[in-house]
């Protein structure tokens, strides 16, 4: 029987408590004279997916468990017009930040960050979301610098940083928020009109923005549920992520 034909059948059958006998079939086969580079190198590559793939199976199932427990964050920030009424709130990253770091901890997960510059002077900020087996998730936003509020430019660094750890963190756990005076829902006559819908559809295929996740950025089931005062915020978050 050709030796290629075994690999798979091993493969499926090997889970993560067999990492160490195939650590030891590797180190005998190694030993073994009759074992040939090409033998060899197949075994490694064997292991080496069945690490990787015992890894993701981890991670997938600790953020099955953890993401029942994610706590709805109160959103305590506001953005404010030019007349200084609050156009629509958001949760401050420290919020977040202090709610989720015990259930990472929990369960096996480290929450980092990455950050950068583009071509066009756009800041880049990657969220990395890591698991004690191994497998890593991450995800990275552009956004230029926020110069609102008549901040200096160490300020418009820190604000639009701030901002992308709120997006990516919330693209990777799912995070929900809700303001202090309202349970998160709507109206119908608050929602945005079909012009607006197809405003945002139009805009996220434009920027290959991932319907799904940002759907759930947005909290709501569709783009017709979406209230008006949050149009605005929808619009720059799918701006900021062109030129990614």
């Amino acid at each position: 029987m050709n030796a290629n034909a075994v690999t798979p059948v091993q493969e499926t059958a090997l889970t993560a408590p067999d990492a160490g006998a195939i650590v030891s079939m590797i180190e005998r086969a190694a030993l073994d004279p009759r074992v040939d580079m090409d033998k060899m190198e197949r075994l490694l590559a064997m292991q080496e997916r069945i690490f990787d793939r015992n890894a993701r199976m981890a991670y997938a199932s600790a953020l099955a468990v953890m993401q029942p427990k994610m706590p709805v964050i109160t959103e305590r920030g506001g953005i404010k017009n030019k007349e200084g009424q609050i156009q629509s709130k958001y949760a401050l990253w420290e919020d977040i930040n202090d709610s989720i770091k015990p259930l990472l901890a929990e369960h096996g997960f480290a929450l980092s960050f990455r950050t950068g510059t583009t071509t066009e002077g756009k800041i880049t900020v990657t969220g990395i979301l890591s698991h004690r087996e191994g497998h890593q998730e991450e995800t990275t936003i552009s956004l230029p610098h926020d110069s609102s509020g008549n901040k200096n430019a160490v300020q418009a660094v820190g604000s639009s940083t701030s901002y992308g750890k709120r997006y990516t963190a919330t693209a990777l756990l799912n995070i929900t928020s809700r303001g202090e005076d309202d349970d998160g829902h709507a109206a119908p006559n608050d929602w945005i009109d079909a012009d607006q819908v197809g405003e945002l559809v139009a805009l996220m295929e434009d920027v290959g923005a991932d319907r799904t996740r940002f759907l759930n950025f947005l909290k709501v089931d569709t783009f017709a549920h979406l209230p008006k005062r949050r149009f605005r915020e929808a619009l720059d978050a799918l701006e900021a992520k062109r030129g990614k």
